[in-house]
């Protein structure tokens, strides 16, 4: 039964904290901890539900649309209990995206009709953003939708759609029109999956999972009703979601159980005491404290009921290179065992290959890091652009 009345925020956050970490213990599914990849909806399926039923699967979402109502807060002590207990990332984009903006922006039709929908499972959605021209720079996307009597018609593709072959909707920005300023011609649009027209083909990646996938959009059809906010406003909208997503990828969590798993592996090997070992392992650590000092500081800002500024985008930049320096000592560390792309034999945790790989992306996606550093130079340094 969803636990709708009770008023978490006027709880201290260690209490937060402590009933959490104990609800996880006993009931979070002990088979999908601490995957070794992105896990697609069958396996997860029983813990949404739970979540669902518990009525702690929209940790930000007003209690009327069945959230929890946490503050910035103690969405990030949420956020940050499930990461260190090893929790597996949901199909998520349909409660940390488009749940948001529909509660914003939506019509109450759409509010009444989609809002449930993700609560309960039905509809997993999927982020219908990038395009193989205009990725991290989304002003510049060709995607477009016309109008045709009652209905859009829109033709395009989009690209590194996540969980694509996994969802059975997808929100994605369009170009309306074509005047003035690249951004002012964007609208939000919400789509079946199964519309005719509508081509998924996955995209491997290097582990040979399909996270990642084209769609490709020829002569679809939806209900005008499905256009989100105003006609050529879905730019601004789209913007509004990115704050908490950017302190979200800034978490030391991936850094944080890298490094962990480096000393693991070390110490297996036996090199722990080996002090070129040492020197390059303490440099990391030292980096890493660095960097949870400067995420505290940001959560600090959300635990005060501050809006998050564009130097933010630090986060993002330091965790995911960090990251991926410590996956470079593990591959080291691992000599002719980082070739493989299994486990180190009796510790599933060990392994190497795997860091590595699950690193090489964290600087591109959210927006890469050489547009974080453009974010930075503008708005924070002022530079000219």
């Amino acid at each position: 039964m969803a636990e709708q009345n009770t008023d978490y925020n006027s709880m201290s956050d260690e209490d937060f904290r402590v009933m959490v970490r104990r609800w996880l213990q006993q009931n979070y599914p002990e088979e999908i901890r601490n995957p070794p990849y992105r896990l697609g909806i069958g396996p997860c399926r029983p813990w949404y539900q739970k979540l669902s039923e518990k009525g702690w699967l929209a940790p930000g979402w007003p209690t009327e649309y069945g959230g929890m109502g946490l503050s910035a807060g103690k969405q990030l002590a949420m956020m940050e209990e499930m990461e260190n207990y090893g929790c597996a990332r949901l199909p998520d984009s349909g409660i940390t995206m488009l749940g948001p903006l529909l509660i914003r922006y939506g019509s109450d039709e759409q509010k009444a009709h989609f809002l449930p929908k993700i609560i309960n499972g039905e509809h997993i959605w999927c982020q219908g953003y990038s395009e193989p021209n205009a990725g991290s720079d989304l002003a510049g996307l060709r995607t477009e939708a016309l109008p045709d009597g009652d209905e859009w018609v829109i033709n395009g593709q989009k690209i590194w759609t996540t969980m694509a072959t996994e969802a059975n909707w997808i929100f994605v920005l369009v170009r309306t029109s074509r005047e003035g300023k690249p951004q002012q011609g964007i609208s939000f649009l919400l789509v079946p999956m199964d519309s005719p027209g509508i081509d998924v083909r996955p995209i491997p990646n290097l582990e040979r999972q399909t996270e990642f996938a084209e769609v490709f959009f020829t002569d679809v059809r939806v209900p005008k009703a499905n256009l989100v906010g105003e006609v050529n406003k879905g730019w601004s909208m789209a913007k509004a979601l990115l704050g908490f997503e950017r302190i979200f990828l800034g978490s030391p969590k991936q850094s944080s159980n890298a490094l962990v798993r480096v000393e693991r592996l070390a110490r297996r090997l036996g090199v722990w005491n080996d002090p070129l070992f040492q020197d390059r392992y303490t440099t990391l650590a030292m980096d890493l404290d660095c960097h949870k000092a400067l995420y505290q500081h940001y959560a600090d800002q959300l635990k005060r009921g501050e809006s998050l500024g564009p130097d933010v985008s630090m986060l993002k930049v330091h965790q995911s290179e960090l990251y991926q320096r410590i996956s470079e000592l593990a591959l080291l560390t691992a000599g002719e065992d980082a070739g493989t792309l299994e486990p180190l034999p009796g510790d599933p945790d060990l392994h190497p290959a795997g860091i590595f790989i699950q690193s090489r992306p964290t600087t591109i996606y959210g927006g890469s890091n050489e547009i974080q550093r453009n974010i930075l130079a503008k708005h924070v340094l002022g530079l000219p652009s």
